[in-house]
């Protein structure tokens, strides 16, 4: 049976704070499938998290060391994965949670599990800094992971280490980042950008196969072009801007037609990808796991295990 040790925080909290896995759970099997979170997943969330942190603070027994360690894990760990968002290296649904996390678990919890209490190892007093170091680790294995796959399958090459080869065929229908280069060594094009530039031209992508110079004349786009939709994968169909002759595949007016960008997108990225995926059977496609997954692993691993990153510090002497 589940009891809860007394930590610096209500204990009746620390255990209340765990009906909030599941939901966490769901969202990150969401994005992992689909790359699509709903906003209103968040906002419970940070509600059900403010809650319990006034109950918390109402209760505390030591206000100065709490509201400390808030600043730190609220305060500061929640507007970085904001300012990661606006450099672009967040997603917009990873930001979110990150917050939603810092506000739910903002203070290390304590529960005991037989004789053994968990977390197994310490954890800072701002718990958000142990859940995020623990994430970004677990995130840095990714790498070696999809190195380790590729060489067992006798694929040996730099892009082993970002990525894996797909069959054309199912890129309309895979998630990531197409790298045209065959040594994987480019910043890659979003499948979403593709996704939204053949539902701009109402084309299949075996059409733009079966007839690669024709697709690249800018003469072939559409007189009234379709919307291009969000890039989600499934079934989708703005207008845009006359190209010019010199517009391969209508790449600029494509982008230039959009109310917003494609996912960072640029008209010399897109036509090195259609040329690419034109003359190529497999692409390498670098699956960009989604770090809302590392963040709700990073957050059991904290709450079972501890702080890796103590730990890796602590076993190299370093403390």
């Amino acid at each position: 049976m589940l009891s809860l040790v007394p930590f610096t925080v209500n204990g009746v909290t620390d255990l209340l704070r765990l009906l909030a896995l599941p939901v966490l759970a769901w969202a990150a099997a969401r994005d992992l499938r689909t790359r699509r979170v709903p906003n209103r997943t968040w906002l419970p969330l940070v509600a059900f998290g403010a809650v319990l942190l006034a109950w918390d603070a109402w209760d505390t027994a030591a206000p100065g060391l709490f509201a400390l360690q808030v600043a730190v894990g609220v305060g500061v760990v929640a507007p970085l994965g904001f300012a990661f968002w606006w450099l672009g290296a967040f997603g917009g649904a990873d930001a979110k949670a990150l917050a939603a996390v810092c506000v739910l678990f903002p203070l290390p919890p304590a529960y005991l599990v037989g004789a053994t209490t968990l977390p197994l190892s310490p954890v800072s007093g701002a718990f958000p800094l142990s859940i995020l170091t623990d994430a970004v680790l677990l995130a840095g294995f990714v790498p070696l992971f999809l190195f380790v796959r590729n060489a067992l399958a006798g694929r040996l090459s730099l892009a082993g280490f970002v990525g894996r080869p797909v069959d054309w065929r199912a890129l309309p229908t895979t998630h990531g980042r197409l790298l045209a280069r065959p040594n994987g060594l480019d910043a890659g094009l979003d499948l979403d950008a593709l996704r939204m530039y053949l539902a701009w031209r109402g084309e299949r992508l075996r059409d733009l196969r079966a007839t690669p110079d024709r697709a690249r004349d800018p003469a072939s786009l559409p007189a009234e072009p379709h919307p291009p939709g969000d890039g989600a994968v499934g079934p989708v169909t703005d207008g845009g801007r006359t190209a010019t002759r010199a517009d391969q595949w209508g790449a600029a007016a494509f982008l230039d037609g959009l109310d917003g960008d494609a996912y960072g997108t640029t008209p010399t990225g897109l036509r090195g990808a259609l040329d690419a995926i034109v003359a190529r059977e497999r692409l390498w496609v670098s699956p960009g796991i989604p770090f809302l997954v590392a963040l709700f692993a990073g957050l059991c691993l904290a709450l079972v295990y501890g702080d890796l990153l103590y730990t890796v510090v602590d076993g190299l002497g370093l403390l």
